[in-house]
């Protein structure tokens, strides 16, 4: 299927990053876009000499962060390109990505709760969060948190009213229609299923994949 004419809007945040967006709404084909121009910009090497120096994507949206002096005219003249033409289907979006699989202990002191908001047993609540193959949107909150794509929707739980001022490091845990691990310890909200070694996170990034894989007691 053929790249159609796509819409996107631009903002600054302070005067040293420019923002592309593709909207509000959290949807899969929209960090499939965000992450495709993502990856393309990453192997462009002009972005660099005009100053570039990292680039970081949302589930919605680019921000790229350049030197205060950059020229953001010539900045624009190399990213909006990569904006006006996106493809429309997923099949010509997904790219070679790679596949984690972090082990989980399934005994969070959410789980029961969580389970007994939706009318579940706790094993299908295990069942059903170890059932998907995620895709990391985006690295954000702390370094190495990853927010996850594709949580069965029967499971999507309030967060919590009062965060607790300290989650473990290695929880993984949900948020709203979301599903992530903490990396470090740090106040939080999630409603928490499980533990896994944080350590594990570190070489993970967006557009890679991610399996839960239950350790059985």
């Amino acid at each position: 299927m053929a790249a159609a004419k796509n819409s996107y809007r631009t903002y600054f945040l302070g005067d040293a990053c420019l923002c592309w967006s593709l909207g509000n709404s959290i949807k899969r084909l929209t960090s499939l876009q965000v992450l495709f121009v993502y990856r393309r910009l990453k192997a462009d090497k002009e972005l660099s000499v005009l100053g570039v120096h990292d680039m970081v994507p949302s589930y919605t949206a680019l921000a790229v962060h350049a030197d205060t002096l950059s020229d953001w005219q010539e900045v624009r003249r190399v990213v909006d390109p990569y904006f006006e033409t996106l493809p429309v289907a997923e099949t010509e979006l997904l790219e070679q990505s790679v596949r984690y699989i972090l082990p989980v202990s399934y005994d969070g002191e959410d789980l029961p709760r969580v389970a007994k908001l939706h009318g579940l047993t706790t094993e299908e609540v295990i069942k059903r969060h170890t059932a998907v193959e995620y895709m990391v949107a985006m690295i954000g909150f702390r370094p190495h948190f990853p927010y996850l794509l594709g949580l069965d929707q029967s499971l999507a739980t309030p967060r919590l009213d009062t965060p607790r001022l300290k989650v473990p490091a290695g929880a993984v845990a949900i948020g709203g229609e979301q599903t992530g691990v903490y990396p470090e310890i740090s106040p939080g909200g999630w409603n928490i299923l499980g533990m896994t070694d944080p350590e594990l996170l570190k070489p993970i990034h967006p557009g890679d994949t991610i399996v839960f894989q239950r350790i059985l007691p």
